[in-house]
């Protein structure tokens, strides 16, 4: 008979191994956050010397964060050149948008069927957050906050549908929070956006299948028109 490999457990890991993979993690929180802020320029190289000497860690918890960040779509290899941090062009975003459009409306479809109302009175309490924070600022960075992601993001949560989980909140996700931190949304409209989130709150309490898709699909492409507008703007101005 072959020799069987045994996968240890979590309880089983060593505290060395415990740490390695703790720092890896923390690594991947790190450097999502430094791509999605900009400080890690778009089409910048990644160099992992010289990560590892910015964080004080050895080669192996981070690139181990590198392929995780990698995977997430915020890092991509390229020939002759190696890591770098992916630029999103404007093909790229209007897929992205294209794909949240159809996948979104589907989630919201689904937490229809699911959603407790715990989770619509917490999604009530958010939405009154916003609307406050919004009143506070002129609406100048609802977007740049994680105020509208985390509406959208606890509906996803909500439809229970794991692979729809995965594919918005992992890999769309940080790719958008990324734009957004990074744009200048000249043609913001937060106070719309709001409403249609109310709107959508609204679809959910009444287990609204049919119209809370329309409304989540109508809200993104919203968004998606706003964008259009906004990088045709910022190209011109640049000619």
């Amino acid at each position: 008979m072959a020799e069987q490999t045994v996968v240890p457990h979590d309880s089983e890991l060593s505290e060395t191994e415990e740490r390695e993979l703790t720092k890896s993690a923390n690594l991947t929180e790190r450097l999502i956050n430094l791509i999605v802020k900009g400080e890690f320029a778009a089409g910048s190289k990644i160099s992992e010397p010289e990560l590892a000497r910015r964080f004080g860690v050895s080669r192996g918890p981070l690139r181990e964060a590198i392929m995780r960040v990698e995977s997430l779509g915020l890092i991509e290899r390229a020939p002759h050149v190696g890591a770098r941090v992916i630029a999103l062009s404007r093909a790229k975003l209007m897929e992205i948008y294209a794909v949240r459009e159809a996948l979104e409306g589907m989630a919201v479809r689904l937490a229809c069927q699911h959603i407790t109302e715990q989770e619509l009175d917490a999604l009530q309490q958010l939405l009154d957050t916003h609307k406050a924070h919004i009143e506070e600022v002129e609406g100048a960075s609802y977007f740049h906050q994680q105020g509208d992601f985390d509406f959208h993001y606890r509906l996803i949560q909500a439809s229970r549908n794991s692979t729809l989980i995965g594919l918005l909140c992992d890999e769309l996700y940080h790719l958008l929070r990324m734009y957004r931190h990074q744009s200048q949304r000249s043609h913001s409209r937060p106070q719309q956006a709001l409403s249609e989130h109310f709107h959508l709150l609204a679809a959910l309490r009444e287990r609204d299948a049919e119209l809370a898709e329309m409304l989540m699909r109508r809200h993104i492409m919203r968004s998606r028109l706003l964008i259009e507008q906004q990088l045709k703007d910022e190209q011109g101005a640049s000619v």
